[in-house]
């Protein structure tokens, strides 16, 4: 079984900054990629940004590169996603999933096994 545990989400006023973290233990052998994932009310669930594990890859979706960054302690297992720039739109629930994405497709949440249980961000204009 693998456990992720979110943190750091809150409250910001429009271009202020947030960082969230995500510590990911437990049997990852089968996990091969650490992604953000956001819902907003009554949206679906949408990428964020993804990191591959052996490449050190990172992908961002379109709307949040150039203001937010994934970067890792590999050695702590932790996944840190460094929110700068902030807008209204960016407010949803942040959830952070690992697992083999290869085959469903990194930017799909059918990609990962695990969640980890969501953290609220909040921008205000």
């Amino acid at each position: 079984q693998v456990q992720l545990v979110e943190s750091g989400g809150g409250l910001a006023q429009a271009g202020g900054s947030l960082r969230l973290s995500c510590v990911v233990s437990g049997r990852t052998e089968s996990s091969d990629s650490t992604a953000w994932f956001r819902q907003a009310p009554g949206k679906e669930r949408e990428f964020v940004a993804v990191n591959r594990w052996r490449s050190d890859a990172t992908f961002y979706e379109d709307s949040v590169k150039g203001r937010f960054t994934l970067s890792r302690d590999i050695a702590k297992m932790t996944w840190y996603l460094q929110m700068n720039s902030l807008m209204p739109e960016d407010t949803a629930v942040y959830y952070c999933a690992t697992g083999d994405c290869s085959y469903y497709g990194c930017t799909r949440p059918g990609g990962y096994d695990y969640w980890g249980q969501g953290t609220q961000v909040t921008v205000s204009s």
